[in-house]
């Protein structure tokens, strides 16, 4: 299917760690990614391991490394805050018969500054609106995730944004998607060391919050004539209409898929909750791809970046070989011509410089 001829090894004696071939996984549906934001970053590597036929990822307990042979892939859930880098290469996807759709997350803490890198709300607004009129509402799938409080935000600020928001955008899409903030340690360790975050004194939701929350929201989904679920939550809201999500979702994968009978079998065979999600989560089976500690968003209440120094330093050592077959890994490229890969010469986005140079905030 892809840059890969028949008996030709996926991993090349001599360009990479020997251990790698020992671990591999031939996924059917591609999760891009839970961890870090590959539309927005490394759209352009993406493509590159499409086109080559595998990828890599290290364990981010055991830096183990696993093989991911891309060769089968039929489905790519994408989770973004901004998918406008990947938008020129969605005729690529199209074009090789992968479906996909996007889980985008679109929130507005423009004034609290707690989403560091993202483009303003206007033109991620605009960039949901161009989205969905390529691949259609069902396929752009709204994300306000996730909802906190602090001394400044209260549930009625949310809703008021919420509803600024789903003014625009509500013919755009079918579903609204929202979580209530875990304050994990990483979480909370990202909260501190924000100047912005560490002074709102950010909180989870009580249980009667939450139930007032899901009441208006409902009632907004409701006059936009979409739905509303939440993602990984283990309180009950079906009182409010508002069901537990299946993010990597099985009903919405058939739909988009009809005239792939390879997928409808598969999923009928195969369609299992993600036992490596928690247990309120209702997604199906899926292989990740991202890395922690690579999203250069820096968003002040993300899980997956523990370390913002290490955000920085492993974006540069992309940037330097952007051809390498893990998002992490700087070491010679594997297959190729840096010179003739246009991964390689990706520009420098002004609006990036910060995560590059900078020292924290």
């Amino acid at each position: 299917m892809f840059a890969k001829t028949q008996n030709e090894p996926l991993i090349k004696s001599g360009n990479t760690r020997e251990e790698v071939a020992t671990n591999t996984k031939h996924p059917v549906i591609l999760s891009v990614s839970r961890t870090t934001d590959i539309p927005a970053f490394y759209s352009e590597w993406f493509i590159q391991r499409l086109k080559e036929g595998f990828c890599l990822r290290f364990n981010p307990y055991n830096k183990r490394p696993l093989l991911i042979d891309l060769s089968g892939v039929k489905v790519v859930v994408f989770w973004t805050k901004n998918p406008e880098p990947l938008m020129k290469h969605l005729d690529f996807l199209d074009e090789k018969g992968i479906k996909y759709y996007f889980q985008y997350t679109l929130n507005d803490y423009d004034k609290e500054g707690l989403e560091k890198n993202v483009p303003p709300l206007a033109e991620r607004i605009l960039t949901f609106k161009k989205l969905s009129e390529k691949l259609g509402p069902e396929r752009a799938i709204w994300r306000f995730d996730p909802l906190l409080l602090s001394d400044e935000i209260t549930v009625e600020t949310l809703i008021e944004r919420i509803r600024k928001i789903g003014d625009e955008i509500s013919p755009y899409t079918e579903k609204l998607v929202f979580s209530f903030i875990d304050l994990y340690k990483s979480v909370n360790w990202n909260i501190q060391r924000s100047k912005t975050a560490g002074t709102l004194n950010i909180r989870e939701f009580e249980k009667h919050e939450m139930e007032d929350l899901a009441e208006k929201l409902s009632s907004l989904c409701h006059s936009w004539k979409i739905s509303a679920a939440s993602c990984g939550e283990d309180i009950d809201l079906s009182s409010f209409w508002i069901f537990k999500n299946a993010c990597v979702d099985p009903d919405l994968i058939g739909r988009i898929s009809k005239s792939d009978p390879d997928i409808i079998r598969y999923l009928s065979k195969y369609a299992k909750k993600d036992k490596g999600q928690r247990e309120s989560c209702r997604c199906i089976e899926s292989t990740d791809i991202g890395q922690y500690n690579t999203c250069p968003h820096l968003c002040s209440y993300c899980y997956a970046n523990r370390y913002p120094e290490s955000v920085r330093k492993n974006y540069m050592m992309h940037k330097r070989n952007p051809c390498s077959p893990t998002i992490l890994w700087d070491e010679p490229v594997m297959s190729g011509s840096c010179e003739e890969n246009p991964a390689c010469k990706l520009p420098e986005s002004g609006r990036y410089q910060s995560v590059l140079h900078s020292h924290d905030r």
